[in-house]
């Protein structure tokens, strides 16, 4: 499941609307909305993220809650370290060869690591 089938589902169940009636409402099949929220497809697109927005009426924060899930939400990321360090590459094939064996709170620290680091270059 990606971030944003996870608060997709979270939302659904708060609101009590089935997959099948919300995937009539937004235009989609009821099949392509549980592939989106099981991450067996990309992210959506932003007009059909749109939709989605105003399906549950969320404003502002929400609505830049679920636009920065849409973004972060590609369940088969390439990571591209042409031109970078060999630690990159290294950094790259190690998280690819060990990400299905680590701990949701070991992934959780290390995205806020990432995050940390990357608001030092800033």
């Amino acid at each position: 499941m990606t971030p944003l089938g996870e608060r997709l589902r979270a939302l659904r169940r708060e609101r009590g609307v089935s997959q099948k009636d919300m995937a009539a409402a937004i235009g989609v099949s009821a099949a392509y909305l549980s592939a989106l929220e099981h991450g067996r497809r990309g992210a959506p697109t932003w007009a059909l993220l749109q939709k989605i927005i105003g399906y549950f009426n969320v404003i502002w924060d929400d609505a830049e809650e679920l636009q920065h899930l849409a973004e972060t939400s590609h369940p088969r990321v390439v990571i591209d370290t042409s031109g970078l360090s060999p630690a990159a590459t290294a950094l790259a094939n190690h998280l690819a060869a060990s990400i299905g064996r680590l701990a949701e709170d070991d992934i959780k620290g290390l995205i806020a690591q990432v995050e940390k680091a990357r608001k030092r270059r800033r």
